[in-house]
């Protein structure tokens, strides 16, 4: 019976020295490639930094519009209101041009070039 209880010693001695050190160097291999590829590694760094940067170019044409929006809209306030921009806006919810008139249309993607 010595030499069973012998052999279980030896196999759970085994089994011990054996799973310990292989779960710790499977944690630092896992641990290790997150850090250089997973979502906020060093590479995604990269890929988050270039989120920024577009989401900040996104921002500033944004803040832009809102601007040329709030001018527009100052434009039409009862304390300043602008006819020519009353005719245009009147003219162009009706679709109605006088005979003797010349209508030049300009799309808001040429008018948005040409501003600047």
């Amino acid at each position: 019976m010595s030499s069973a209880r012998t052999r279980q010693r030896r196999q759970t001695s085994f089994i011990k020295t054996f799973i310990g050190p292989t779960l710790t160097l499977a944690s630092i291999v896992y641990f290790g490639f997150q850090a250089l590829n997973g979502q906020f590694g060093l590479v995604g760094k990269a890929q988050i930094e270039k989120e920024i940067m577009r989401l900040e170019l996104e921002r500033d044409r944004l803040h832009a519009e809102r601007v040329t929006l709030q001018r527009r809209v100052q434009l039409l306030s009862p304390d300043s209101l602008d006819p020519d921009l009353v005719d245009e806006r009147a003219r162009a919810s009706l679709n109605l041009a006088h005979p003797n008139e010349v209508a030049i249309i300009i799309h808001r993607e040429q008018a948005a070039k040409t501003t600047p």
